[in-house]
């Protein structure tokens, strides 16, 4: 003989059942992603339908769409006078910047990561050139490199050099300013990826005989690589479309041997040739390569964490 439960009891043996979304908190949850999905809409997606079709189109900066040309714009873009000085300086740029800043990042986190006296002070100090925006940071260095009116006229005078005179005076000039401006962002990167590593893991290592460099290279830069993945992305995409701090320090000088991409797509669209088609063909190719170089980055550090 079989019972049976009581139509209650049944329903609390198996649990309380789960109330499935109606359709108010389905329109609820479109309500809250709608102001990003807007943001997202007016300030990338057809910012970008707008640039692909300038990038296929005779399109001067006064005119307007003149009709479709496609591919002479990314023909004359490539063939440009000035494309590959660009690529090549461009490249140059984001290659010493990425190494001196998260090397210096890092040795920054390691310094304030202890529980030291002047902790607080080191950290907020390293921090406030990050508060400054970067034209306004630039205009500043403008003013401590200019060989009249700068706190090191004097000096650039009596010993004839000028900082901004030659392209590799105006290059490291230039990386100085990014390093002081960005050094202390990226150090707070450092230090929260830091402070996320567990104390237990360094204890095991102190046990096992490590020392102070075993530790780092076996304990700290491992579980730090998801940290430097993000920081090495940022750090990347930001050289690769420098513009304000050349733009104000150099004005793409000395002889044209400081002019990035993104200048010369700035240069294409409204000095000279005032071409928006041209342009808009530099900026696509741009987009594609931060898309490739990016992918290739993120693919890098999966497979070392894989490893």
């Amino acid at each position: 003989m079989t019972a049976t439960l009581p139509a209650d009891t049944t329903a609390a043996a198996s649990g309380p059942k789960r109330r499935r979304p109606g359709r108010r908190g389905a329109i609820t949850g479109w309500l809250y992603a709608l102001p990003t999905a807007l943001f997202v809409l007016l300030l990338f997606a057809l910012p970008l339908l707008l640039v692909l079709q300038m990038s296929g189109s005779d399109w001067p900066l006064l005119g307007g769409n003149q009709g479709w040309n496609f591919p002479e714009n990314y023909q004359d873009a490539v063939s440009n006078r000035f494309f590959w000085d660009s690529v090549w300086f461009t490249l140059k740029y984001t290659i010493l910047t990425t190494i001196i800043l998260l090397a210096l990042s890092l040795g920054l986190a390691l310094l304030v990561q202890e529980s030291t006296r002047w902790k607080g002070l080191l950290r907020t100090s390293f921090l406030v050139p990050s508060a400054l925006g970067l034209a306004s940071a630039s205009l500043l260095f403008y003013v401590l490199y200019s060989p009249i009116a700068g706190p090191f006229a004097g000096l650039m005078k009596a010993w004839g050099f000028t900082f901004l005179g030659t392209p590799d005076g105006a290059l490291w000039s230039t990386i100085f300013l990014i390093v002081w401006r960005y050094a202390g962002f990226y150090m707070l990167l450092m230090l929260v990826g830091l402070q996320g590593i567990p104390d237990d893991v360094y204890e095991a290592a102190r046990i096992d005989g490590a020392s102070r460099w075993q530790t780092f290279r076996s304990v700290t830069i491992p579980l730090l690589r998801p940290t430097l993945a993000l920081t090495t992305v940022l750090c990347v995409t930001g050289s690769l479309l420098a513009f304000e701090q050349f733009y104000i320090l150099t004005k793409g000088g000395p002889d044209n041997s400081t002019i990035t991409i993104v200048q010369l797509i700035y240069s294409v669209a409204f000095q000279g040739q005032n071409d928006l088609g041209v342009a808009g063909a530099l900026s696509v190719i741009v987009l594609l390569a931060l898309i490739v170089i990016n992918i290739a980055q993120i693919r890098a550090f999966n497979r070392k964490a894989e490893d």
